[in-house]
């Protein structure tokens, strides 16, 4: 299957998770409790870059339609994203459509790898701590450096001190040069070698209850989802449909949680069994839901 990000940026950087990953879907998978805008996101990640980054105003309702969604909640909310700067008007072939903005298409890009792949780390992979400090003159830098490594999965040892796994270093490198913030912090390659067993202090750098408590939503409601008959004997439409609902749900979770290692994690650590079932609906319903999607777009 082609791989996609779901993270796009608005008008203001510190938007993005508000936009794009805030909202649950319902037990059965569907899209009742996730935002419309959310949902086209979604639907412009998975499906629009390979068609030219376009997609017609018509398309988009006809599958927003199949996920619940009426055509004005639709259209009202494409004007919403159209002015946050991550869609934009194109007409092709006399059709009217939107595709993404450049910017939008770069930070789906960026994220692929976060959603598609398991980047769990190992204590012995060790750590990349970012240390800054921002004068009060460019306080609102000093605001959006946090915001920016709370989306990159840091968590917080001290006031300027921040820390995540080792691996999360490129990324963190490339996304803060990108949004200039690069001149208020210093990023250093690091292991734990004393004093307290770090394993105790997880907790305090991240917020290991809230994380537990997402994981455990997301198995819950989704889990009736890889017993339904939409896995196996349901239609196209039925896989995409719930396949839509989860991806957008399941999105918002691994920048909450960058693949901290689990022999400092809680045991059994929920994320796991998360991870397992977005796994394995990920395999049963993308390729059913594509197909289903490429008959509405190519209608």
């Amino acid at each position: 299957m082609v791989k996609n990000s779901l993270y796009d940026r608005p008008d203001s950087d510190r938007e993005i998770v508000t936009t794009v990953t805030t909202g649950l879907a319902q037990a059965d998978g569907s899209a009742t409790d996730l935002q419309p805008r959310q949902l086209i996101v979604t639907i412009y990640g998975l499906y629009a870059r390979q068609e030219h980054n376009w997609l017609s105003v018509a398309a988009l309702v006809r599958l927003m339609a199949d996920l619940g969604i009426d055509s004005q909640p639709v259209r009202s909310s494409v004007y919403r994203l159209k002015k946050r700067g991550i869609l934009r008007s194109l007409a092709m072939s006399g059709a009217a459509g939107y595709a993404l903005s450049v910017d939008a298409l770069a930070i789906l890009k960026e994220g692929d790898a976060r959603i598609f792949r398991d980047h769990r780390a190992s204590a012995a992979d060790g750590w990349v701590v970012a240390v800054f400090s921002v004068p009060e003159r460019d306080r609102d830098k000093r605001h959006e450096l946090r915001a920016r490594l709370t989306q990159l999965g840091f968590g917080t040892v001290a006031p300027g001190v921040w820390v995540a796994p080792r691996h999360v270093a490129a990324e963190a490198e490339t996304v803060l040069a990108r949004h200039g913030l690069g001149g208020y912090v210093d990023l250093f390659g690091a292991e734990h070698i004393g004093f307290a067993d770090v394993g105790s202090k997880i907790g305090d750098w991240w917020n290991l209850g809230e994380l537990t408590a997402l994981y455990d939503a997301f198995t819950e409601r989704f889990a009736a989802v890889a017993r339904g008959p939409a896995r196996t004997l349901g239609t196209d439409r039925d896989s995409f449909a719930a396949y839509v609902p989860m991806l957008t749900t399941w999105r918002r979770l691994p920048y909450r949680d960058p693949g901290l290692p689990l022999e400092l994690l809680p045991h059994p650590w929920s994320g796991e069994t998360a991870a397992a079932l977005f796994a394995d609906l990920n395999a049963q319903l993308a390729g059913p839901a594509r197909r289903h999607a490429m008959s509405l777009i190519h209608r």
